[in-house]
């Protein structure tokens, strides 16, 4: 086994415990070490066992670490070190924690704070825990407790999983670099009879990135593509909220009529964030905030996605050049920092409704899409 996917393993292997509610091991190049809790996932008994296993029994050292945009619509003061440390201990209420974490329930509960800041520069260790947090789907928020003592360090090392911040760090993109095709058919489509569904998966397993390729296009000129991430609401229910029902299959009609194209469905929901976090945005949209506040009020940025996976696919499908099929300058941007040659971007949008026309305007307005 390479060196990358043992790292793409210990990441995997952390997901999962962050996402049962289990504590990880983290350790940095430097050394140190801290248990880490995902926020959401807190309850009194793992939130009481975590800060006690820090410098003494009070586990003074314990934070709830918040991203600066979380901690800005709580309204504490950015720190500009991109993250912020609110200290924690052994009687902190855990469901105080989870909706310190939960930006959907700050109209429920206006009233809080204000809220004591640890002024310290953040750890490498606290960083990535809300790095890892947010590769697991969750509210990017933690509880870490730094773990100074060898033998209690010893004793986290036999009961809980152990990953390091630079495997975190890495992770998104080990992932996208083993992309490898798994499996292929031939699938008539209503827009385009003449098809073949492609999968694409990390060399160890990880969620599945699928091609739609229509016709045959030619790999010596640039191919009509659109990279689009799974809606499950637009996509599937075919909801109002959203145009991506309409952009998914319009676009497989307009390759079929150009008689090619590739149309790219990642694995990104809710612009990287996930469906359950995206369902939470759509809380607070009913709320009154639009897409962008919405995403940066539970603690994400209002894009999350990559596109080297995007780019890894088109590389195994014999692509290098591309005419891409958005109303989205920064995809342009973002497949051409990977390498792949955009000749032309092809403009893709559709009629707005009641329900979405002020989604769409404030992806003009706040996110510069060409609409």
């Amino acid at each position: 086994m390479t060196s990358t996917n043992a790292n793409i393993i210990a990441v995997d292997r952390a997901i999962a415990e962050f996402r049962r509610g289990r504590p990880v091991l983290l350790e940095s190049a430097n050394g140190d070490k801290a248990l880490a809790l995902a926020a959401e996932q807190a309850s009194p008994d793992s939130l009481r066992d975590l800060c006690t296993r820090g410098h003494g029994a009070d586990g003074g050292n314990a934070v709830l670490v918040l991203t600066e945009s979380r901690a800005h619509a709580l309204h504490i003061k950015p720190t500009g070190m991109g993250v912020v440390l609110l200290p924690v201990d052994h009687n902190t209420d855990a469901g105080l924690v989870q909706t310190l974490a939960d930006g959907s329930t700050d109209l429920a509960q206006p009233l809080r704070g204000p809220f004591p800041r640890d002024r310290r520069a953040p750890h490498a260790t606290e960083t990535a825990a809300v790095q890892l947090a947010k590769a697991a789907r969750l509210l990017p928020s933690a509880v870490v407790v730094q773990i100074a003592d060898d033998r209690d360090a010893f004793a986290a090392e036999a009961d809980y999983l152990r990953v390091t911040t630079a495997q975190i760090a890495a992770y998104e993109q080990d992932t996208a670099l083993t992309l490898r095709r798994v499996a292929e058919a031939p699938v008539p489509l209503a827009g385009a009879e003449n098809c073949r569904v492609i999968a694409f998966r990390p060399a160890d397993g990880g969620v599945e990135h699928l091609a739609i390729v229509v016709g045959d296009p030619d790999r010596h000129h640039p191919v009509l593509t659109r990279l689009h991430s799974e809606c499950f609401t637009g996509d599937l229910l075919a909801s109002l909220k959203c145009d991506c029902g309409e952009q998914l299959r319009g676009a497989i009609v307009l390759m079929a009529e150009q008689g090619s194209g590739v149309l790219l469905y990642l694995a990104q929901e809710g612009r990287g964030i996930g469906l359950m976090n995206k369902l939470r945005a759509y809380s607070l949209q009913a709320d009154g905030f639009d897409t962008v506040e919405a995403n940066l009020r539970l603690g994400f940025d209002a894009d999350e996605r990559v596109f080297l996976p995007a780019a890894e696919m088109l590389r195994l499908l014999g692509f290098s050049q591309v005419r891409l099929l958005t109303n989205n300058p920064d995809k342009v941007a973002g497949l051409e920092a990977c390498g792949i040659t955009v000749s032309e971007r092809v403009a893709h949008a559709f009629p707005a409704n009641v329900h979405n026309d002020f989604y769409l305007r404030t992806k003009k307005d706040r996110s510069g899409h060409l609409l």
